[in-house]
């Protein structure tokens, strides 16, 4: 549904705005020519394996480092240029929430509210509560896990258009992944804000994403919403009358895998392998279903 309180020609507008972007350091290209953009209102899922490109992409978002090819815009605004007027609006919590272990919890979100007019005081002790955090205990007391809570609610207590969540849940348990990943990105998204969701961790990403892009070493290899995705691509299970010692050339195949007798393909659904084919083959059809979202992307990556 739209949201009534913005004027349309800026809630038809993305919210981040990334065109041809690139990136080096030294030989390597940490992003390749990306182009992509985040609308309101949806959580936008940043997938792709350790060193793929994906904080190099969010600290572009953030302003940390100025584009050397393309632009970024964020609400409009170049972060860099305009840090304050961006990141007013940002709420960002990344793998290591950098928290002064000497503060207690309560001194630490006095000291986030100072910085934003739009702290919202009830919702941060909702969520502590929700969270079960003391807030007279001393960060360096805390779990890690204890630690991710208390750094999201320092990044969504003031309720920032754009929430940023970079690995957020890698290396928690599966209550604080459960936390994050449900309770508030939903909340965030209900009231018409909108998330960047960084993650390796692709089953995530497809539990709670509407739109995801993928990146493998710097270059985008998909960007598209989840649904479209996994229409396009089907998951189909051969089995062979003789074994094979290669892979069969089937129509459409974006990956082959298997060995004698059993192989799987991830395939373009736009071209559809019918029984026929397979006959062709010298194969029977035993499984024709979705693909995940981690079989696409191996499948993309190339591994």
């Amino acid at each position: 549904m739209r949201d009534l309180s913005v004027p349309n020609s800026a809630a038809d507008e993305p919210i981040v705005a990334v065109t041809n972007l690139s990136r080096r350091f030294g030989a390597k290209k940490a992003l390749n020519d990306v182009t992509l953009a985040v609308s309101r209102g949806c959580v936008f899922g940043l997938v792709g394996e350790n060193g793929a490109g994906k904080s190099t992409l969010i600290k572009h978002l953030l302003g940390l480092w100025r584009a050397e090819a393309g632009s970024v815009n964020v609400f409009g605004l170049d972060p860099v240029s305009e840090p304050t007027a961006v990141l007013s609006r940002i709420g960002y919590l990344s793998e290591q929430p950098d928290l002064p272990g000497w503060m207690r919890v309560a001194e630490l979100l006095r000291y986030t509210q100072a910085f934003y007019p739009r702290w919202d005081t009830t919702y941060a002790e909702q969520l502590l509560g929700q969270f079960s955090l003391d807030v007279g205990a001393r960060i360096n007391t805390l779990s890690k896990g204890q630690r991710a809570r208390l750094g999201l609610i320092a990044a969504e207590a003031h309720r920032p258009d754009l929430l940023i969540l970079d690995e957020p849940s890698s290396g928690l348990d599966p209550i604080v992944r459960r936390d994050i990943l449900e309770a508030i990105i939903r909340t965030v998204t209900d009231e018409g804000r909108t998330v960047i969701f960084s993650s390796h961790l692709l089953d995530e990403v497809e539990r709670v994403s509407d739109h995801v892009a993928m990146l493998h070493q710097g270059t985008l290899k998909l960007c598209a919403p989840l649904e479209e995705i996994k229409a396009r691509h089907r998951r189909v299970s051969l089995r062979f009358e003789a074994p094979r010692t290669e892979p069969p050339e089937v129509a459409g195949a974006i990956r082959v895998d298997g060995a004698g007798r059993e192989w799987t393909v991830i395939s373009d659904a736009r071209r559809t392998f019918a029984p026929a084919a397979a006959q062709h083959l010298g194969a029977v059809i035993v499984e024709d279903t979705e693909a995940s979202l981690d079989e696409i992307f191996v499948a993309h990556a190339g591994y």
